[in-house]
């Protein structure tokens, strides 16, 4: 029997290209003679353009065409609103190019292509640029208050849509409480810094009229229809390449930017290839930006700690636009009730335009937001009723025999209702205790106290949902030649490991070595029927895709090896890349053999060819060589469907320590209990929950986008946006749960987000019961930073 890799450490397919320098990126295909671009881009967040002069940029050597609005012809029109949705009432996107007016510092205005790179750079800088520049407010709380400076004319009180949605008998619950715990908290503005920043080249074939566009981008198929719409070309005259991309967490998930209309229309212009890639002042303001949130919540709980009913008013800031719809806001508000049986909810939110950088889903997509708001009132709920937090949490737990348990008329991002489909919330929370030997540090923090250190404690409990719809394909195909299994899919990868854990799945069901199955993704001119990669879904969605196409091709395996082998196909099995009679291992035909056989042939070119050709003895047949509805090869297709979202969940604690001068931290330990579901990979599952914990870090104690009262942004640099090193981040004890989800035939549930959600609320409530002795007022916003606890502390502390 072959050993079974599902749920092994099997070591990646793609770490020895990669990790030998040999991986493919947009910056390095080889294009002849190819132009490239540069964007002139606003310096103030509000104006109108007064005036547009690119007439010395024009007459530089070395420039080939500089596009203004006024050149876009059919092009100059407003990109698409990717995700509509009917309480978003004044929605509006940018166009490719400003026309009359710019939103936020970075918006492009004129698209610079020539010779090479430093040409178009200076031309640039040559272009003319003037501006009636108008009253900005960059603030999202106080941008909707009567008289503030509007984003758009058109738009009242800045406020792009606006939704409720309520569970339950609110109103009831709130009357019959013995407590209510109320509570205001923000998560400032981040951005996603991925290692590659966004990047597009593209050439067009004059004789066979197609458009070849290589992108950094995490839905290639998505901007395939974008452009062909855009560009009235047929789907099948546009290919998107997604070669390897450098990160993507979730701002390449967006399309189209000005790039991935600018390069391909310069490229067809012009009849050169054309390429353009972004430099890291130019993603800090124009790669889309996340996280900013300010949530009102209150609880109403009985007197023991049971939660009756949650109250969550928030506004959430998208920028100077709208394009990805409400979807970070959404989550948000289906997340704010975490893990807990809380039958009575209600969720208001306001998405508000902002002179600042367009925003739209980075790594957590609301939920870091929403884990936050309840997470710290779930503190304060106990600190208020004298209570210990682990036992408040866990008597408001869901129970495991509740399952599947649903949050009716909580509309979730899938457009279906709240339905968590399994979990043991309990046993991760004991787990997490007895890993952190909560009773012993209690005892080492007084002793700590009593020596003038400060220890502190901290926890998080999240859920996650994961495995978002509509579906995704699998297409897989047994080489005849060499035997090699192909795996084709519609997602692309940005180092999540897809190439290992697809071929694990499709491996375990064809008997093959892992490292014989190919796993060929991000191209649609390979495969053009799916989604994208986001939202933890890949493994969900495409995996099962790829597991039931599997399926499907192991059936024909057998079905041909016995008919080749003259045996009972019950009585077929398959290892070691063969097929063989139960018992005769040594015996039997390759897949290869398999797969030759199972495609009529008339030219023998090899020498396993010669078994499918017409005089062969194993293919002579008195009927045709090809039954009704037969096809040649080995050879499937199929597709999955999930009926709702898959919750993963988990709780993480640390024990920090904070320095009394410099008001710096150090964490000792940090403990991640999760359960995804069945894991494919164990060893794939902690790098991405390693990563996840890591941009969490940043978002606890270091990375804040900080911009002016003018809407510039002042750490557009990594001089000044502080992205933690290695250093700072804690080694990581990770704690593995598998509870089964029942949606999908492998039991799996998404993990890419999972080590981002808590880490704020864990860092900050830790920061919070080390200074307790200072009697400072709790901490209510993240990320914090030295400067912001030594101000919270002059401000709020007893100063003992």
């Amino acid at each position: 029997m072959s050993t079974r890799h599902f749920g092994t450490r099997v070591l990646r397919n793609e770490d020895d290209r990669l990790i030998r320098g040999k991986g493919r990126y947009v910056d390095d295909i080889p294009l002849e003679g190819a132009l490239h671009g540069a964007f002139v881009r606003s310096t103030v967040a509000h104006a109108r353009i007064t005036g547009l002069d690119v007439s010395r940029a024009r007459a530089l050597p070395g420039v080939v065409k500089v596009y203004t609005h006024e050149d876009l012809g059919a092009l100059d029109v407003a990109m698409p609103l990717l995700i509509p949705h009917p309480c978003i009432t004044h929605g509006r996107t940018q166009y490719p190019l400003a026309r009359d007016e710019v939103f936020y510092v970075g918006q492009a205005i004129a698209f610079i292509v020539a010779v090479d790179r430093y040409v178009a750079e200076d031309a640039a800088m040559l272009v003319d640029v003037t501006y009636d520049v108008l009253p900005v407010e960059v603030d999202f709380e106080r941008a909707v208050q009567p008289g503030a400076p509007l984003v758009h004319q058109d738009v009242p009180n800045n406020i792009a849509a606006h939704l409720v949605q309520e569970s339950g008998d609110v109103a009831a619950a709130f009357e019959r409480a013995d407590h209510v715990t109320s509570i205001k908290v923000r998560v400032d503005r981040s951005t996603a810094a991925p290692m590659e920043c966004l990047a597009t080249a593209a050439q067009w074939d004059e004789v066979s009229g197609e458009l070849t566009v290589w992108d950094g981008t995490q839905a290639p198929i998505g901007l395939r229809g974008a452009l062909a719409s855009l560009f009235e070309l047929d789907e099948h005259k546009v290919r998107v390449i997604a070669p390897d991309v450098g990160g993507g967490f979730g701002p390449k998930v967006h399309f189209p930017y000005a790039n991935e209309i600018l390069v391909p229309l310069a490229a067809r212009e012009l009849r050169r290839p054309v390429k353009w890639i972004e430099d890291r002042a130019e993603n800090f303001v124009h790669m889309t930006h996340e996280r900013g949130q300010i949530h009102e919540l209150e609880l109403a709980a009985t007197k023991n700690g049971v939660v009756l009913g949650l109250r969550d008013r928030f506004l959430h800031d998208t920028g100077a636009f709208i394009p990805y719809g409400i979807a970070v806001a959404q989550v948000a508000a289906c997340q704010i009730a975490g893990p807990y049986r809380i039958p009575n909810i209600m969720v208001e939110f306001s998405c508000v335009y902002t002179p600042t950088v367009p925003v739209t889903p980075y790594r957590g997509c609301g939920r870091p937001q929403a884990n936050f708001a309840i997470e710290r009132a779930m503190d304060q709920l106990a600190d208020e009723l004298g209570l210990d937090r682990f036992e408040v949490r866990r008597r408001n737990f869901i129970q495991p025999e509740e399952f599947p348990y649903t949050r009716p008329d909580l509309i979730f991002a899938d457009g279906l209702a709240v339905t968590y489909d399994s979990g043991q919330y309990e046993q991760a929370l004991v787990a997490l205790m007895d890993a952190l030997d909560v009773e012993a540090f209690e005892k080492e923090q007084q002793a700590a106290r009593e020596e003038g250190r400060y220890l502190g404690l901290g926890l998080s409990f999240y859920v996650e949902g994961t495995g978002l719809g509509p579906y995704e394909g699998g297409h897989i195909r047994i080489h005849p030649i060499t035997g090699k299994i192909f795996v084709n899919t519609g997602l692309t990868t940005q180092g999540q490991g897809h190439e290992t854990v697809f071929a694990q799945i499709v491996a375990d069901q064809l008997g093959a070595r892992v490292e014989d199955v190919i796993v060929v993704e991000g191209d649609t001119g390979v495969y053009d029927w799916g989604v994208a990669t986001f939202a933890s879904r890949a493994a969900v969605v495409s995996g099962s895709a790829v597991h039931k196409t599997a399926v499907l091709v192991r059936n024909q395996v057998i079905n041909a090896a016995a008919n080749m082998l003259e045996a009972n196909p019950d009585d077929i099995e398959l290892a070691d890349g063969r097929a063989f009679v139960k018992g005769s291992p040594s015996s039997g035909a390759t897949l290869a053999e398999i797969a030759t056989a199972s495609n009529p042939l008339r030219y023998a070119f090899n020498k396993a060819a010669e078994s499918a050709t017409q005089f062969a003895p194993a293919a002579r047949s008195d009927g045709p060589s090809l039954g009704e509805g037969a096809h040649p090869g080995i050879e499937a297709t199929d597709y999955y469907a999930p009926p709702h979202a898959t919750w993963a969940y988990g709780v993480h604690g640390a024990i920090i320590e904070v320095d009394p001068t410099t008001y710096g931290i150090k964490v000792h330990r940090y403990v991640c209990v999760h359960d995804c579901g069945n894991m494919i990979n164990p060893m794939i599952v902690e790098g991405q929950i390693a990563g996840g914990v890591a941009q969490g870090m940043g978002g606890a104690f270091f990375e804040k986008l900080d911009y002016d009262e003018d809407g510039a942004l002042r750490n557009a640099s990594f001089m000044d946006f502080l992205i933690p090193y290695a250093t700072e981040i804690p080694h990581i004890e990770m704690i593995h749960q598998e509870t089964p989800s029942p949606l999908n035939p492998l039991g799996i549930k998404g993990v890419g987000e999972a080590g981002t959600i808590p880490v704020a609320q864990v860092i900050v409530s830790a920061i919070e019961n080390a200074l307790q002795p200072l009697g400072v007022a709790p901490f209510r916003s993240a990320p914090l930073s030295p400067s912001l606890i030594h101000a919270h502390i002059a401000e709020t502390g007893d100063h003992r």
